[in-house]
């Protein structure tokens, strides 16, 4: 049986006294990439800084490999191994893109650890190699994006987790972006997604959530979601 590492039991989180998270329980286990679907305010990003500490939440466990988290802080759960990729990006434009993904490996001591895995980002991203010294300013969304991911992966996290990576991206890019979390998953990343583009993250995924207003409201795999009446209906205008 393949081992669970994040487990989500019941939690619920507040803004203001307002509920936006009613309860959500989900699982990950060890290599699998999951997709939570929604619409905007469904409480997907809201689901993602709750898991790193950011958000707190009121009620309900969450659990790293059989540990609660839930009351850890940030830096705590960085450390053992959970990373969280943005969509605001939250890059260094005046620093080069070499110099922003040597962030993202802070948490190491071993500098030939380092620079191995940042050999790995420039083999999955060749085109970050090519502009190792351009400030981070000066590109171009797509390549933004890859540099947050990279950053994220300079510690080779144990889940790495996407908040709409896709988001403001040209459709060239938005394929890219995808083949890029494609290329993790067979490298035997776990993943945590959060995501809009809805097919594609349903046919790269393994297993699926749909959130509305703050409850999970459909689960499956990703084939029996994209064939569910329901779900074709309400996400794919079908």
């Amino acid at each position: 049986m393949t081992e669970k590492i994040l487990e989500i039991d019941n939690i619920k989180v507040r803004y203001s006294g307002l509920p936006v998270l009613q309860g959500i329980s989900l699982q990950v286990s060890q290599g699998e990439t999951v997709s939570v679907l929604g619409s905007n305010g469904a409480g997907k990003s809201t689901l993602l800084r709750a898991v790193m500490g950011t958000q707190h939440a009121f009620e309900g466990r969450i659990r790293l490999d059989g540990r609660q988290i839930q009351k850890l802080d940030t830096e705590k759960i960085i450390r053992l191994g959970i990373i969280y990729v943005p969509e605001e990006k939250m890059l260094f434009g005046p620093l080069s893109v070499e110099e922003n993904l040597y962030l993202g490996a802070y948490i190491l001591s071993d500098s030939r650890q380092v620079r191995q895995n940042l050999e790995f980002v420039y083999t999955l991203f060749p085109k970050l190699k090519e502009r190792q010294n351009q400030p981070a300013s000066t590109l171009s969304g797509g390549e933004q994006q890859m540099v947050a991911i990279g950053r994220g992966l300079m510690s080779r996290p144990r889940i790495l987790m996407l908040d709409e990576p896709s988001l403001g991206l040209a459709p060239l890019l938005v394929d890219e972006v995808f083949d890029t979390i494609r290329k993790l998953k067979e490298e035997g990343m776990t993943i945590l997604l959060v995501e809009q583009n809805v097919r594609e993250a349903l046919e790269l995924a393994d297993r699926g959530y749909v959130l509305q207003t703050g409850r999970i409201v459909g689960q499956g795999s990703g084939t029996e979601l994209l064939e569910s009446d329901m779900f074709r209906e309400a996400f794919l205008g079908i």
